[in-house]
């Protein structure tokens, strides 16, 4: 278990130090007044999970904790965007077409919502 634990987090670190290098790499660049470092972290992100998550299911043989590595760690520090997508993969391959629905409206939705009233909540401080 200790094992599992820190490859998450050593891949998470990893991510996460990817994901502000990215970030300051492109932060001198405006496009359309867009958040252009985090856009291109969760496309890149989404790219290697999709790559990631075909590579697994091929590779049978492969150690959890590197997968867990690369994935949960790596990626999910990266961009927790690309993990959402992942899960809404998951659910169209399986035709779980109403949950998906139901999961993307929610997510997106109730996390703006959310959001905005956390945001209303501090301001009120």
């Amino acid at each position: 278990m200790i094992r599992t634990i820190l490859a998450v987090g050593l891949g998470g670190f990893a991510g996460s130090v990817m994901r502000y290098a990215v970030t300051r790499l492109t932060a001198h660049v405006q496009w359309f007044n867009m958040p252009l470092g985090t856009l291109t972290v969760n496309l890149i992100g989404c790219l290697i999970l999709g790559f990631l998550t075909a590579l697994f299911t091929r590779w049978q043989g492969c150690a959890d904790e590197l997968r867990l590595f690369l994935t949960v760690g790596m990626c999910g520090g990266f961009t927790t965007f690309s993990t959402f997508v992942g899960e809404n993969f998951a659910m169209t391959r399986a035709g779980q077409l109403v949950p998906l629905v139901l999961y993307l409206g929610i997510s997106l939705t109730g996390g703006f919502l959310l959001f905005f009233l956390g945001y209303l909540a501090a301001s009120r401080l």
